[in-house]
């Protein structure tokens, strides 16, 4: 399998004074690529090794960046936090075929990571496709986590139409010539972001080679009953309907793709019973960005 690796210059702005607070050490564990191969995954594992841990998994066209804002407070608690990059993303390897990334080899990929590095015991924060992953990943092998926060996700089985914004946002994805990274995050806030931290969501990418996982993300996602994934995630769905561990969702309240999936969830989820869940006012789809301090504050007692 071909792939790229950006350079470690491309990263030294979380050493040049900026304010983004991300100065944490990338570490790293090399997983099965699925060809006989192998792929290098990047991670952040920061507080005591034998706290409780949060798994904080990330979604498109992010990475583990987006949780810097989140993992203070549950640092300051005392919590383990560890945080993946996705393969395609951040500090990871990036395979430079598209038709190289699948739904499935991302679950792989996901699992192996989690295997190397996280106790059995976690509990998963996930937002978009880290929602995807995370939560399917829950369906097939509960006893990997203890408790699951959803925030601004799903697990899509192409058994609903998704919302018009979805298909919006697809048609984009294939369709513009150059992928603008720090745009789509951007479009995804509710509130400002400065450009030093648009930089930064960049930063991975050095052009457009280094971005045919962000742009087959996508395509991934089931929207149809036929899809690839679609008989997976309805197993993993089928089970999250026997989950019985404490579920939580936290969503934005101005995300039109998720909008509605935290209530489809508390329905579905027998965890998500009594739970406290949250709204949170001027959040986007990237909520950690909007308002990553109040849901790391939520996260950590909640954890």
């Amino acid at each position: 399998m071909l792939f790229a690796r950006t350079p470690d210059e491309r990263f030294t702005f979380a050493d040049s004074g900026l304010g983004l607070d991300f100065t944490y050490a990338p570490r790293y564990l090399d997983v099965p690529s699925g060809d006989g191969g192998t792929l290098r995954m990047a991670y952040l594992d920061e507080g005591p090794r034998a706290a409780r841990t949060v798994v904080m998994l990330h979604g498109e066209p992010s990475w583990g960046f987006l949780y810097r804002k989140v993992m203070r407070p549950c640092l300051d608690a005392g919590l383990r936090v560890v945080v993946p990059d996705l393969v395609g993303f951040g500090r990871s390897d990036k395979p430079t075929r598209r038709e190289d990334y699948t739904y499935a080899r991302h679950v792989a990929w996901t699992k192996a990571l989690l295997d190397g590095v996280a106790p059995i015991d976690a509990t998963l924060l996930c937002q978009d496709w880290g929602g995807l992953l995370g939560l399917r990943i829950a369906g097939e092998e509960p006893e990997r986590f203890s408790k699951i926060v959803a925030a601004n996700t799903f697990l899509p089985t192409g058994d609903r139409t998704p919302p018009d914004a979805f298909f919006v946002w697809r048609e984009f994805s294939q369709t513009v010539p150059e992928l603008p990274i720090a745009r789509i995050v951007r479009s995804g806030c509710a509130r400002e972001m400065t450009d030093e931290v648009a930089a930064a969501y960049e930063a991975p990418f050095p052009d457009e080679s280094f971005k045919a996982g962000a742009r087959q993300f996508p395509t991934l996602v089931p929207a149809t009953p036929d899809d690839p994934a679609s008989d997976a995630n309805r197993r993993a769905w089928a089970a999250l309907g026997k989950w019985e561990k404490p579920f939580l969702t936290v969503f934005g309240d101005s995300d039109p793709i998720t909008a509605g999936a935290d209530k489809a969830l508390q329905k579905h989820v027998p965890g998500a019973a009594g739970q406290p869940h949250a709204t949170l006012a001027r959040a986007g789809h990237f909520l950690q960005e909007d308002v990553g301090e109040e849901l790391g504050a939520i996260v950590a007692r909640f954890a």
